[in-house]
């Protein structure tokens, strides 16, 4: 019995240690890849199945249920319980944290056209889309990708909540001198000096 009680006792502290291990590693990969856009129950069910996190989880479970087995204590069983219970449960607390450290560092609050080192005459189409979207104010987290070339540039933008993002520009693009010329409820389009601005919401944000 003491035997059985040693062996179980080092299994729930192997067990408690890649529990936090795990809670680290979803944090790391939400902090990478996380959906900005989703809730907390979202991204935690997205990172158990797209993610090292399930393996974590069935790792952690696997090594609590046989100290569950051999445990002879009632204590020991009730804590190879909550490991795993736990552990699932850190990962739900710092699963908003880390797309919001993804935010900070992938994403920006205006869209940027302007690449270092681009040729003319894409660069000055660059600078010109610039200033276009820099008369405008926006909503969302803009992410560095998208198509730029001589006729405009695009970008995509994210959401953290519900907003209606054709009536924020309804207002906005009125605002910024710009002339509504189409607005169909899908898709918005304005002309100013002789440049255009479209916008279109798509799931969790949109493209300008």
């Amino acid at each position: 019995m003491t035997g059985r009680a040693v062996s179980a006792t080092v299994l729930l502290a192997i067990g408690a240690g890649l529990a936090l291990l795990a809670v680290m590693v979803h944090y790391e990969f939400m902090r990478i890849y996380g959906d900005v856009s989703g809730t907390a129950f979202e991204g935690l069910t997205w990172g158990l199945t797209a993610g090292p996190s399930g393996l974590g989880l069935g790792l952690v479970a696997v090594v609590a249920i046989i100290g569950f087995m051999i445990s002879t204590r009632r204590w020991m069983r009730l804590t190879a319980v909550a490991i795993p219970v736990l552990m699932l449960i850190g990962m739900f607390a710092v699963t908003p944290s880390a797309p919001g450290q993804r935010l900070q560092v992938q994403f920006n609050s205006t869209p940027q056209c302007v690449t270092e080192g681009t040729d003319e005459p894409m660069a000055s189409a660059d600078r010109e889309s610039q200033q276009a979207f820099d008369s405008i104010s926006h909503i969302g987290n803009f992410s560095g990708g998208g198509m730029s070339g001589v006729g405009g540039c695009t970008r995509g933008f994210v959401l953290s909540g519900d907003v209606d993002v054709l009536e924020h520009y309804r207002a906005a693009l009125p605002a910024a001198g710009w002339e509504v010329v189409e607005d169909d409820g899908r898709h918005l389009r304005a002309h100013r000096d002789g440049r255009a601005f479209d916008v279109m919401p798509c799931p969790g944000g949109g493209v300008i």
